[in-house]
């Protein structure tokens, strides 16, 4: 539930900030009754072309990132039939795998278990697990969202990757978000855009003492949690004007309680600040920010 109420806490956050009109799910990573039945009135879904993406992105997932016969990694795959076509196989997602382009031509006309593989057919018809779970998380967001009585458009993993490619787009996560659906077909982001990174951190932990490898304890914490007047995960700024640390140092704050911080910033951990340089920038709310990389697609 964690991932759930992260979202949502950011959506209440931006929705002060901006009216929000409309919300974009990637409800699914993948499209499987899309995958076992062409019959769809989607025009992509008709021309293959969308579908083709939902079934590469299934196998890529399904058979981690390489070839299932001599596992070979970080080279171009192709979709391969376990039993041949021309031995009566299908198309459906069940009979299909992945296999770089030598074990392709190499496995030719013969099935998986005539290439010495036989327990791919039998792996093949598992279901995607990890998938599955990710799926009943984005299914719990998507029911919080349609409490909440704003116009929702949904979208999979597939159309998103779609979308991107489609737009040339780098892969990232926060691109990925601005093609989900088909709101995401035709959206314009600047090559100068500079995302904000949030990562989760929490607010702490209530254990009191810090265990060895054993599991007994090796040292013991303190009952306060702020020291003269700051929390650990505050961004600070110090500026230093004497000693060997001479500079503007701005960051995450580690605090002690002998008042010596560390502060890290983008360029390190900066040790042994003391607090009297430090001032408070923002207060900590469970959350860590920094810049991301900027959008530099190839038409920039």
């Amino acid at each position: 539930m964690s991932r759930v109420h992260n979202i949502t806490t950011w959506a209440k956050r931006l929705g002060r900030l901006t009216p929000l009109t409309s919300v974009s799910i990637g409800l699914v990573k993948f499209n499987t009754q899309a995958m076992q039945n062409p019959e769809i009135s989607d025009v992509e879904y008709q021309q293959g072309e969308l579908i083709g993406y939902e079934v590469r992105e299934y196998l890529l997932e399904k058979w981690g990132r390489k070839c299932v016969y001599c596992g070979a990694k970080d080279t171009p795959m192709e979709v391969e039939h376990i039993i041949p076509k021309s031995r009566g196989g299908s198309s459906r997602v069940s009979n299909l795998t992945l296999a770089c382009r030598s074990c392709n031509q190499q496995k030719g006309n013969l099935t998986a278990a005539e290439f010495a593989h036989p327990y791919i057919q039998a792996q093949a018809k598992l279901p995607l697990k990890d998938a599955a779970t990710m799926n009943a998380t984005r299914w719990k967001l998507y029911g919080v969202f349609a409490q909440a009585n704003i116009p929702l458009e949904v979208g999979t993993g597939g159309r998103t990757k779609f979308n991107r490619i489609k737009q040339t787009y780098p892969k990232t996560h926060w691109l990925d978000a601005a093609c989900v659906g088909e709101s995401g077909a035709q959206v314009f982001v600047s090559p100068h855009h500079v995302p904000l990174l949030i990562k989760a951190t929490g607010h702490g932990s209530r254990q009191m003492c810090r265990t060895d490898k054993y599991g007994f304890p090796s040292r013991y914490r303190l009952r306060q949690k702020r020291h003269f007047g700051f929390q650990t995960g505050d961004m600070v700024q110090a500026i230093v004007l004497t000693g060997k640390k001479v500079g503007t140092y701005i960051g995450r704050v580690a605090c002690r309680a002998t008042g010596s911080f560390n502060i890290t910033t983008l360029d390190g951990i900066v040790q042994g600040i003391s607090y009297k340089y430090c001032a408070i920038l923002h207060k900590s709310d469970g959350y860590t920010y920094a810049e991301g990389a900027r959008c530099l697609p190839p038409y920039a």
